[in-house]
């Protein structure tokens, strides 16, 4: 455990969470990966315990904790090896509920946070379209204001909780005209007349339930419009830092986990008359793939400090997913080599792992999306900035120039 940033509450935190994962989600991984569904009792459980609630303010029934709580939550969430649970759990708390959090007013937070605190509800983000991937600013799914209601038409794919889930934090063109600035954000209840959603069937993440949705003149209540219209990309790309530093965190700690199994099987596979794991050249890549893994987490660990102070890190948090991301796939590919032939056994943990780490590079913005980020902060020094906040209100409000 690491005193820089994380106190004896931290560890403690810590060791009540894998006791917690150990009891009531181990025994059912292996289930709920064949059958991709999870059980939906275990959305309660956890609720019950807080930990959908770390970063959401007391009055909605959370614990408002910094935000090593949430790295810790992630951290174990990789090592029980079920990355599609891991990313139902994430994509819930800090995906959909981090508009929740930020965005919403009172009256939304009461209908749709505090029972997704609760895990009575489960929520998803709509950014993703077939169409666009990563440009947001491209979509085409509109919401035209008839009465006191939007009408909602267009599609979202590759939307983690999208069949099973509860509502759906929606992006949706008001204006079409004014490209980005046209933009806002909704909350849909998932079963509203007109929403359908198809299952993609995936490599890896196989718990996970990854949807394509497709709206058919959903009718939304005015009353469901997060801020105002046109703030929705300000939102969108706000949150991004953390979505960024969430799939970070969880690469260096299933990079983490892969090597940990890798060295323990090493200790007791004999070759030669001696463990593997005395052998010069396997030595030696354990050493570079461990100082990999403490390279990344210990700079995702400073990008987290960041965050958690209120720092707008869009660099830092950027060259987190984009570096994190990448060791893991190479960490965990070596890793199953050191297995041999046993690597490539799916009772092994692994071939599972090396399924799910490959979405690493490509969820939440690709590497190559990422790469483009920083070259234009460094080559051409564009700077990214906080949304403007609108003092004197009861919620604050993020204006758009």
């Amino acid at each position: 455990m690491n005193s820089t940033y994380f106190t004896e509450e931290h560890q403690l935190f810590r060791e009540s969470l894998k006791v917690f994962l150990q009891k009531e989600v181990v025994p059912h991984v292996d289930t709920w990966e064949e059958t991709g569904k999870i059980d939906p009792s275990i959305w309660q459980k956890i609720g019950e315990m807080g930990y959908f609630g770390l970063a959401t303010h007391e009055d909605f029934g959370g614990l408002e904790l910094d935000l090593f709580y949430t790295a810790i939550f992630l951290e174990e969430l990789q090592k029980i090896n079920s990355g599609g649970f891991a990313a139902a759990m994430w994509a819930h708390a800090y995906l959909a509920m981090t508009h929740l959090n930020k965005n919403a007013n009172d009256d939304q937070k009461k209908r749709y946070l505090e029972p997704s605190v609760s895990g009575e509800k489960i929520g998803c983000l709509g950014v993703t379209e077939p169409f666009g991937g990563s440009d947001v600013a491209g979509m085409r799914t509109t919401a035209v204001l008839k009465g006191d209601s939007y009408i909602i038409n267009g599609s979202k794919t590759f939307i983690t909780n999208g069949v099973y889930g509860d509502y759906i934090i929606l992006a949706a063109k008001t204006d079409p005209s004014a490209a980005h600035k046209g933009m806002s954000l909704f909350i849909v209840d998932r079963h509203s007349d007109g929403v359908s959603a198809n299952k993609l069937n995936k490599l890896g993440w196989r718990a996970s339930d990854t949807a394509e949705l497709a709206f058919d003149n959903v009718k939304v209540p005015v009353e469901n419009l997060i801020g105002e219209e046109g703030q929705g990309f300000s939102f969108i790309m706000e949150a991004f830092a953390l979505e960024r530093l969430v799939m970070a965190i969880n690469a260096h700690a299933r990079a983490e986990y892969a090597l940990e199994y890798a060295i323990q099987y090493m200790s007791e596979r004999e070759a030669f008359g001696k463990t593997i794991d005395q052998f010069q050249a396997l030595r030696h890549k354990v050493a570079d793939l461990h100082a990999d893994i403490e390279i990344c987490k210990q700079y995702n660990y400073a990008v987290t400090a960041m965050l958690d102070k209120g720092t707008y890190a869009v660099k830092e948090a950027t060259i987190s997913k984009l570096k994190s991301t990448k060791m893991a796939d190479e960490v965990i590919y070596s890793c199953l080599q050191f297995l041999g032939g046993y690597g490539y056994i799916e009772d092994y943990p692994m071939a599972r792992l090396l399924r799910d780490s490959r979405l690493g590079p490509i969820g939440g913005g690709t590497s190559e999306i990422l790469r483009e980020i920083i070259a234009k902060i460094v080559i051409d020094k564009k700077e990214y900035k906080p949304p403007k906040k609108e003092i004197g209100k009861k919620d604050f409000k993020v204006s758009v120039s």
